[in-house]
């Protein structure tokens, strides 16, 4: 019997619309323990990202009515005010009560529950929100031990013991409940220390009218994140932009992803592509399959292709666009889901191909290949889920020039590989070609290695099971070099405090799964880790859903190499060897593209130091987030989606609890 995490708020409000959806916000019964942001409960599950439960996992009868990931209207019990005396860890912006009411969006159609269960659950948490008062772990003082919160922090402070006698001396004043007597003001929302503009409303300048100034070198973007500076998303792209007119007239597409709104999907396409035929390429199996198709049964235009899952485990990640126009085709590779959460106040990232060109009537297949043989590795990929459905797709790529493309396709599938298809595919195959495709640099031990994800695998007990053995192998690979170097490992992962002070406040932390159950396993991990930090960008507080990989010079203003890519932190995206290394097997479907200076004519990669806004005048490669990286302090804790944080709100003056 699985719990359910409680998300309790501090507003009293109306609620008849999900402003956002986060990932996963459930918690499993078994062992509990006290945390220093709360009170956290442990099974003996082993929960990650790719072993969670696919699009549509059903919520339990007994419970509340639930809403999906999108903006679904459904009404919800109103909480009443409690006043309750709080302590606070850190000192966090002002927050007014007040009430407040939000309109639903026109749907489609009516109100549907998809997603993992977590996801739901965090969704219906929204939905259901309880003051921040009135959180019980919060009512009375407990003193922390030694054992407080250190099961899987990185380290214990003594600062800690000298901040918890400061606030026995000085109590923080009780909080008032308002008077009940205040009059509601309609659309009234409560303050943020981001501005009012953080919400997911969309202004009126966030979809691109003409063709926006875009990098056509590079072809890397960052999506457009809400409640920014407008000069940020200069040069980043929404959904509705990708389908727009401007970059072709859309006759047919396919969307390959793990998570899906079908009618919220549909909407994004402009009106006069919006009954233009549709393939859904997903995972999902039995009741999930079901609800997935139930989805779609008043869009006949809507088809859809099962991918094969033989794995335990393993999951549909890929996410990629195909998009036939009646100019030509084109490929966008990208981290969000086909949800609306995916697309407003989180940082994602995406690779445009350019517009190709149909070939000449009687070519042969072979033409339009590139240099980095992107046309045949993506007909590899394509041909490898050995769908029929795909099969039109194929032949259609086939029929078009794929020449101007300047990116490696570096993919997974599931299945056990041995021989040379062991390069086939997952990390091995981004190891041969960094080994053909880079050069070996002088003093390579110095360059660092920066990963960044929003989720995370277990690893093993230490650090030469998988990350410092076979993966470490892979990402310290430069040209045919026989050295075996040991630079730095950065590894970028949200701190609790990121999660909390982020546009979405703690819900965020619903898209970063990083688990007790996991984390507890791998506490030597946890040294690895570096704050999620975006000023250059304007993304500091749009928590991640990006992954990137890079290998990058000692002062940090040059790329060896750049991959942009589905795959997390895991053995099931990335593959594990078995067999004494004869063997690898892949466990999920991933999707990504890897730049090399040599596919440019460039020795490195300078690094772009303000990507925006974007002007044709900018040089230099985009990284999404700041360099250096900011290593974790003694305090810092890395995100853990299944304990409570309780002891300080986010920005919207909610807390994380467990119940």
């Amino acid at each position: 019997m699985r719990k359910r995490a409680s998300y309790t708020p501090a507003f009293k409000r109306k609620v008849t619309s999900v402003l956002f959806s986060p990932r996963f916000c459930f918690v499993i019964a078994g062992m509990s323990q006290d945390s220093q942001h709360g009170k956290w409960s442990v099974s003996s599950s082993d929960d990650d990202d790719e072993d969670l439960p696919p699009s549509g996992t059903p919520s339990k009868p007994s419970q509340a009515p639930t809403s999906n990931h999108s903006s679904r209207s459904s009404p919800v019990p109103k909480v009443e005010n409690v006043t309750l005396e709080v302590t606070r860890s850190s000192p966090v912006p002002k927050v007014e009560n007040a009430s407040l009411e939000v309109k639903p969006e026109p749907c489609p159609t009516p109100a549907l529950v998809v997603g993992s269960e977590a996801r739901q659950q965090a969704a219906k948490n929204q939905m259901n929100p309880v003051k921040y008062e009135s959180s019980p772990s919060l009512a009375g003082k407990r003193k922390m031990d030694p054992a407080d919160g250190s099961g899987w922090a990185l380290s214990d402070s003594d600062d800690d013991d000298d901040d918890n006698a400061k606030k026995k001396t000085n109590p923080p004043p009780t909080r008032k409940v308002p008077s009940p007597k205040r009059q509601k003001v309609a659309g009234e929302r409560p303050p943020s220390p981001h501005g009012r503009v953080y919400y997911i409303d969309e202004p009126d300048d966030f979809f691109e009218s003409s063709v926006p100034c875009l990098d056509d070198m590079f072809r890397f973007y960052l999506n457009k994140v809400t409640g920014l500076d407008r000069k940020y998303n200069s040069g980043a792209l929404h959904i509705r932009d990708i389908l727009s007119p401007l970059f072709g007239t859309l006759k047919e597409s396919v969307q390959f992803n793990y998570c899906f709104d079908i009618a919220w999907m549909v909407q994004q396409y402009p009106p006069e592509f919006r009954d233009r035929p549709v393939l859904i390429v997903h995972g999902d199996k039995r009741e999930a399959k079901a609800r997935l198709l139930q989805q779609a049964h008043c869009f006949p235009h809507v088809r859809f292709c099962q991918a094969k899952l033989d794995i335990a485990f393993g999951t549909h990640h890929t996410k990629m666009m195909l998009l036939w126009y009646e100019e030509g085709f084109r490929v966008i590779i990208l981290t969000s889901n086909m949800i609306r959460a995916d697309w407003y106040q989180k940082t994602q990232g995406m690779w445009m191909s350019p517009l190709f060109p149909r070939l000449p009537k009687g070519s042969s297949d072979t033409c339009g290949e590139s240099p980095t043989f992107f046309k045949r590795d993506l007909l590899e990929y394509l041909a490898s889920y050995r769908a029929p459905e795909l099969e039109e797709w194929i032949q259609r790529i086939k029929e078009h020039d794929l020449s101007e493309t300047k990116v490696y396709l570096v993919g997974s599938t599931p299945g056990r590989y041995v021989g040379p298809d062991m390069e086939r595919w997952g990390h091995l195959r981004l190891r041969k070609l960094l080994y053909e495709h880079t050069s070996s640099i002088p003093d390579e031990d110095q360059w660092p290695v920066v990963g960044q994800f929003s989720s995370i695998g277990s690893m093993g007990v230490d650090k030469t099971k998988w990350l410092a053995g076979e993966f470490q192998r892979t990402l310290t690979t430069l040209g045919k070099s026989s050295l075996r170097p040991n630079p730095p490992i950065h590894l970028l992962y949200p701190s609790v405090e990121d999660v909390r002070t982020s546009l979405e406040g703690y819900p965020a932390g619903g898209s970063l799964p990083y688990s007790i159950q996991t984390a507890q396993k791998q506490l030597w991990l946890h040294s690895y880790f570096h704050r999620w930090q975006a000023d250059a960008t304007g993304r500091t507080h749009a928590m991640p859903h990006i992954k990137t990989y890079m290998r990058v010079s000692p002062d940090f203003t040059e790329l060896a190499w750049f991959l942009v890519t589905s795959s997390n932190l895991s053995k099931a995206a990335w593959g594990a060897l078995e067999k004494n290394n004869t063997q690898v097997m892949v466990r999920s479907y991933e999707l990504g593209v890897l730049y090399v200076p040599s596919a440019f004519n460039m020795k490195t990669f300078p690094i772009r130091k303000n990507p925006f806004p974007f002007s044709s005048s900018s040089s230099g490669f985009p990284v999404p987030f700041d360099l250096p990286p900011t290593c974790y302090t003694p305090k810092d804790q890395p995100w853990i989606w299944n304990i409570a944080y309780s002891r300080a709100p986010d920005t919207h003056g909610n807390v994380w609890v467990p119940t």
